[in-house]
């Protein structure tokens, strides 16, 4: 059996561990070959692939990234999109294509199982949303680069007694946002799920230079105020349809140093939180997704995705994957609400 591998959305630590229990098991294990589709589902669209097997695969376990490529292109945004991809699937001898994303790439997917396509599902995803499974990798190694910069800001905004906001990624859940805020000793955090007041931010912000320290801001990248408290300007969509997001947390420094007369500061993460080496746990379930897939790849069990329930990997329809966004609870936000101000 051949197996074609692709990467597709944002790129994040783990992809590269996927990668490598694929091959690494569908080799010893069961004799097969491997096709890497270069650059998302732009690969199987334009034909773009690359080798893939034991050599290409050493030594990528702790590497960020893809060695792949991605990219977000969507093929049912593309005449005929579908039709080239599985023409080139055909070309090629692919019998099975393995898509490693997030709920736009497996949204992909699921159309292309329900279309005939021999698909399976890894699920990826930075920010945690995926409903169907517990954690995705690459979260938690986002959690710690966001948690260890807001333990160096805590320091410089005590020396300067100014307000500091650091914006992370999130941008319908704030999962990232939750568990570094938490995790960082924050003093306010906002998320998506929960639209903020404003002048209740200030109010915060106040309280806690009252006790001589100054606060730090965790927002999340789609965190929105309150309808008729502030305004915000939304940027250009993607070929998903999504927003390009950032700004919210110059907009929200801006607005405590107007309101408070507090000179406030705001640090952009961005990128960061998606490069470099993955966390051990996120090597560890990165490695188990892709030792799965590559099972149920076997067993033809097609149009199935792995899933985190507990310490156990499951099989799941591709549809329960991006069928809705897991997204925080009021109970899990009351929880780290008992230490802003």
């Amino acid at each position: 059996m051949r197996v074609g591998v692709l990467t597709g959305g944002g790129d994040c630590p783990g992809l590269n561990a996927v990668i490598r229990a694929l091959v690494r098991k569908g080799t010893r294990d069961y004799g097969f070959e491997f096709l890497g589709f270069r650059d998302g589902w732009r690969g199987p669209l334009d034909n773009i692939t690359m080798q893939l097997g034991i050599p290409q695969v050493r030594g990528i376990l702790p590497r960020g990234g893809t060695i792949l490529g991605s990219s977000r292109t969507n093929p049912f945004k593309i005449d005929d999109g579908v039709e080239k991809i599985s023409k080139n699937l055909q070309a090629n001898g692919v019998d099975a294509l393995i898509a490693i994303g997030g709920e736009d790439t497996l949204g992909v997917a699921t159309k292309l199982a329900d279309l005939g396509v021999h698909v399976i599902g890894v699920p990826k995803t930075i920010d945690n949303d995926l409903s169907a499974t517990d954690f995705t990798f690459g979260f938690d190694t986002a959690v710690n680069v966001a948690m260890e910069a807001i333990d160096r800001l805590h320091t410089t905004a005590e020396s300067h007694h100014r307000v500091v906001v650091v914006e992370v990624m999130g941008r319908h859940a704030g999962w990232i946002a939750l568990h570094a805020g938490l995790s960082g000793g924050a003093n306010i955090i906002l998320i998506p799920e929960q639209p903020f007041d404003i002048a209740k931010v200030c109010e915060l912000v106040e309280s806690r230079f009252r006790t001589n320290y100054s606060p730090i801001v965790v927002v999340a990248e789609g965190a929105v105020p309150a309808e008729g408290t502030t305004t915000i300007i939304e940027g250009e969509t993607d070929a998903f349809g999504h927003v390009r997001l950032g700004g919210i947390g110059d907009r929200v420094a801006a607005e405590i140093e107007s309101r408070t007369g507090q000179e406030s500061r705001a640090v952009v993460l961005g990128h960061t939180q998606r490069g470099g080496t993955p966390t051990a746990f996120d090597r560890w379930l990165a490695t188990r997704f892709g030792l799965h897939a590559i099972e149920a790849v076997h067993d033809e069990d097609f149009g199935t995705m792995m899933a985190l329930r507990g310490t156990d990997i499951v099989r799941v329809p591709l549809v329960e994957g991006t069928g809705e966004l897991k997204l925080v609870t009021p109970e899990l936000y009351a929880e780290a609400e008992v230490f802003f101000g």
